[in-house]
C-alpha cells in the first residue's frame, strides 16, 4: 500500500508530466542525403516533408520514422539562417529534443516559471487534420526542448508537414524507440544542469558516476543521469574529468565547438538481429577486445542469448539488481568525431551499462589515437 500511495504523490506533483519523446531534430548540411543515409543504414521511413513546396520557404525538413521513433533532418536554404550557422559551427548535430505533452501550454508556463528560458513561445499550428500545440525552452549549448501537443491531429506529421511517399523504403532494423539521449558539457557544467533539470523539469538524478567510475589509465569523465517521473525520458549529462589524456567529452566539445548531444540510445528487442543487419548495411560500431568476452559469464552471470554471436557482432553485456542490458556503440556517423548511436536492449535492467566502461572508453580511446587526438 505505501508503494502506491508513493506512486500517486508522485504523479501528483509531477508537474511536467512527459508522455515521451516526440521526435528528435538534426541541423544537418544536407537533409536529402542524410534522410537517404538513415533510410539505407537504420532502416527508417519516410514520413512527412515541409519545404518550398510546403510554403516553408528557408529550410527543408525530412521527417524518417521506425516504429515509435522519430527522426528530422532539416538543412538550410541560404547561407543567412541559423540553421546554417549552426551547421557551420557544429557540423550535422542534434537541435531539437522534442518531448510529448499532454498540454504544450502549461508545460511553457511550468517550465518558464521556475527559470527556464523560452525558445518558441505557446503556438498553435493547424491544417484540415486538426491542430498540434507547441512550446519550448532551452537547454544545454544550442540544443532545445520543444513541447508537443497533439492529441488533436490526425495527419502524418504537423501542420506544414505533407506525407512524404517514397519508391525507396528498405526494410527496418528493429529499432524501436529512443531509450536515452545523452548530452556532453563543459568543464564544471554537469551540476548547474543536473540542477536545471531538476528544478526547471522537475527532473530526478537517479544515477551517478564519478572519475573512478568513468576512467582510464588515460582519461576520465563524470556524469548523471536525469529521469522525469515515469522513467520515459532519461538524459544522462557527461563533463570531462582531470586526465593524463584528453577524454572522449573534451574531444567532442572540441570538434562540436560547443556543448551538445552526444549520442541517442534506441531500444530493441533482439540486439543481435539488429546490430547484423545495421553492419550489414555499413554501419560502423566500436570494438572491444575479444578477451572481454573470456570471463564475461562470471562478471554478469547466466544470460539467455548465446556467447558466439555477442562476441562475433561485439556486443557488450552488463547485469544491474533488476536484470542485464546489452549494448553497442556506432562510431560517429558525420566526420567530426562528434555524435554517435547506442542500441541497446534491456532484459530487466534500468541501469546504464557501468560494468562496461572501462572497455568501452579504451575502445573509444583507440579510435582517438587514430585521429591523433588523444
Amino acid at each position: 500500500m505505501e508503494r502506491n500511495e508513493k506512486e500517486i504523490m508522485s504523479e501528483t506533483s509531477d508537474f511536467l508530466p512527459l508522455l515521451g519523446t516526440d521526435y528528435i531534430e538534426l541541423w544537418v548540411g544536407n537533409a536529402k542525403q542524410a534522410a537517404h543515409y538513415y533510410k539505407t543504414a537504420f532502416g527508417f521511413q519516410s514520413l512527412a516533408y515541409a519545404g518550398p513546396e510546403t510554403g516553408v520557404k528557408d529550410r527543408t525538413s525530412y521527417v524518417l520514422v521506425q516504429n515509435k521513433m522519430r527522426l528530422m533532418l532539416t538543412s538550410p536554404l541560404h547561407s543567412n539562417s541559423e540553421i546554417a550557422e549552426h551547421h557551420k559551427k557544429h557540423g550535422d548535430g542534434v537541435k531539437v529534443l522534442a518531448l510529448w505533452v499532454d498540454d504544450a501550454y502549461d508545460a511553457f508556463e511550468q517550465t518558464t516559471k521556475r527559470g527556464g528560458k523560452p525558445y518558441l513561445q505557446p503556438t498553435t499550428l493547424t491544417d484540415a487534420d486538426g491542430e498540434v500545440r507547441m512550446s519550448g525552452i532551452h537547454t544545454y549549448g544550442e540544443v532545445v526542448h520543444l513541447f508537443i501537443e497533439r492529441k488533436n491531429y490526425t495527419g502524418a506529421f504537423m501542420p506544414g508537414f505533407k506525407k512524404l511517399e517514397s519508391t525507396y523504403n528498405p526494410e527496418p532494423v528493429g529499432l524501436l524507440y529512443v531509450d536515452h539521449c545523452v548530452g556532453n558539457v563543459g568543464w564544471n557544467q554537469m551540476n548547474p544542469w543536473v540542477k536545471f533539470y531538476e528544478e526547471v523539469m522537475g527532473f530526478k538524478n537517479i544515477l551517478s558516476f564519478d572519475d573512478n567510475d568513468i576512467s582510464t589509465e588515460y582519461s576520465a569523465l563524470m556524469s548523471k543521469v536525469m529521469s522525469n517521473g515515469n522513467g520515459y525520458v532519461k538524459f544522462p549529462i557527461n563533463e570531462p574529468a582531470e586526465g593524463k589524456r584528453k577524454s572522449q567529452v573534451e574531444e567532442y566539445l572540441e570538434f562540436y565547438e560547443g556543448e551538445g548531444t552526444q549520442h541517442i540510445a534506441i531500444a530493441t528487442q533482439d540486439i543481435v538481429s539488429t546490430v547484423k543487419q545495421l553492419m550489414a548495411r555499413g554501419v560502423e560500431f566500436l570494438k572491444v577486445p575479444n578477451t572481454y568476452y573470456d570471463d564475461l559469464l562470471d562478471r554478469v552471470g547466466p544470460i539467455e542469448e548465446d556467447l558466439e554471436p555477442l562476441r562475433e557482432l561485439g556486443i557488450l553485456v552488463d547485469r544491474d539488481d533488476e536484470g542485464y542490458l546489452l549494448q553497442l556503440f556506432t562510431k560517429p556517423v558525420e566526420d567530426r568525431p562528434t555524435m554517435f548511436y547506442e542500441i541497446i536492449q534491456r532484459k530487466g535492467a534500468k541501469s546504464f551499462g557501468k560494468g562496461n566502461f572501462k572497455a568501452l572508453f579504451e575502445a573509444i580511446e583507440r579510435e582517438q589515437e587514430l585521429r591523433g587526438n588523444l
